[in-house]
């Protein structure tokens, strides 16, 4: 018998029959405008590869910012360099904000095979485990996010994402973003794949991620103090437990993310976790001891980050913010026909918090189709601060000098005359995109074709 390497990187010592390629934001003109602008309201195709095949590595960074007046950096030539502004507000050479919450207003989906339907269906920044739109700092072994200190824990900051789960298809994988806001977004990007000869083993499952959100969860009892006396209630069904993954087939939970916005002040994660696999009625094939404990942690979670469980950002960072991340790589939660991964929301479910979550599985195919909630009601609650300041109005009272009029007109038709150079430009970058868009799909062929040549 063929002796096989083994362990993490045992692939590493044996060749193996695959071409690697990559979809990618770069510049296809040969300049330096390596992102894609995505319009508002407007899904783009990042990469759409015919198999057999696995993607095996994303790597995203994005940004999405708001114009709020009139900059005096050109709307034309600033558009053609790197889009990073550090320059603040206050030295008046610009302008604008980031969206505080796009993270959340754009979707990914990815489409395997023949599916009508995605099988990862999640905003942005949740699928990386960037909750309530506030990037932190971690590195978990399929997932890591990676911020400049000026923009951790800020919403909408700007981060840098890598996604390491292997993928793989027989017939097609299609990668789509789609911007549900109402500005455009800029977003860099490599989808790095392998393509195969030979058709995937029949035992093949296929990688899928949901998020879902309870705002508030139905607690029975939220104005209770967690861990008192009139807490310790029986909870002997999971009845009203919030649901991270609810999917029917065969396969494998790998794990989640779970993002709790917490009302109360006190504790938020008291609750027990439980598992049912192929029907299980009551107890549960897992039944666990607490939140915490279920994300590997004790005593409350940890600022810390492992690279199969932690704190992507810790509740001592941002007071009321938490979410957590833990991934099942060695020890996948195996089902047959269906599962459904539970929490409690408090014991026996008596607080009524903010949960969502992206739960993440691998199973075969057909799937069940999943929705997702509409963008008002997955944008983040601010109980903290305020990420965008509004626009201050002039006293109604005041009374204006005529060089203060002057001045407030001048400034209304310089804004007009910005906003409709940038637009332009604008314009120019959406079409770009389109055309990448095509561009990434022929070069995607054109790698497959090569290879089933050799």
């Amino acid at each position: 018998m063929e002796q096989m390497p083994v362990g993490l990187l045992g692939n590493l010592s044996k060749v193996r029959k695959a071409r690697s390629g990559r979809a990618s934001s770069w510049d296809q003109t040969g300049r330096n405008q390596d992102y894609w602008l995505i319009s508002p309201g407007e899904s783009v195709v990042l990469a759409d590869i015919e198999g057999p095949g696995s993607i095996v590595h994303i790597w995203m960074t994005q940004f999405c910012r708001r114009i709020l007046g009139p900059g005096l950096i050109d709307p034309v030539q600033g558009n053609y360099v790197a889009p990073v502004f550090e320059i603040h507000n206050a030295l008046g050479l610009n302008w604008e904000a980031v969206d505080p919450f796009y993270y959340r207003k754009v979707l990914l989906k990815i489409y395997w095979d023949d599916q009508d339907t995605p099988s990862v269906l999640t905003p942005l920044g949740d699928f990386f485990c960037i909750g309530h739109s506030i990037p932190g700092n971690f590195a978990a072994l399929p997932i890591t996010v990676s911020t400049k200190p000026e923009e951790r824990y800020t919403f909408g900051g700007s981060a840098a994402v890598n996604c390491y789960f292997p993928m793989p298809f027989n017939k097609r994988a299609k990668v789509v973003v789609e911007n549900q806001n109402d500005v455009p977004y800029g977003q860099y990007f490599y989808i790095d794949y392998e393509l195969y000869k030979e058709q995937l083993p029949s035992d093949t499952v296929y990688f899928h991620a949901h998020w879902q959100r309870e705002n508030p969860n139905h607690g029975w009892g939220p104005q209770l103090q967690v861990n008192s006396p009139e807490t310790n209630v029986a909870n002997l069904s999971a009845k009203d437990n919030y649901v991270v993954l609810e999917t029917e087939g065969e396969g494998h939970y790998v794990g989640c993310n779970l993002s709790v916005t917490h009302f109360q002040g006190s504790w938020w994660g008291e609750g027990d976790d439980m598992i049912f696999i192929d029907g299980d009625t009551w107890p549960p094939s897992l039944h666990g001891t607490g939140t915490e404990d279920y994300f590997n942690h004790a005593w409350g979670m940890q600022n810390n980050g492992f690279l199969f469980n932690g704190s992507a950002l810790h509740e001592s960072i941002i007071p009321g913010y938490q979410t957590s991340y833990r991934f099942h790589i060695l020890d996948p939660i195996h089902f047959s026909r269906c599962i459904r991964v539970t929490f409690e929301h408090g014991h026996s479910n008596h607080l009524s918090d903010d949960w969502s979550s992206t739960a993440y599985w691998y199973q075969k195919l057909p799937s069940k189709k999943f929705e997702i909630l509409p963008l008002e009601q997955r944008l983040p609650i601010v109980i903290k601060g305020a990420p965008v300041i509004p626009m201050a109005t002039p006293a109604k009272k005041m009374m204006l000098t005529d060089e203060m009029k002057q001045n407030i007109e001048i400034a209304r038709r310089r804004e007009e005359e910005y906003v409709e150079r940038r637009n332009q430009e604008v314009a120019k970058k959406l079409e770009k995109t389109r055309r990448a868009s095509l561009g990434n799909i022929e070069q995607v062929r054109a790698v497959r074709r090569s290879f089933n040549k050799d």
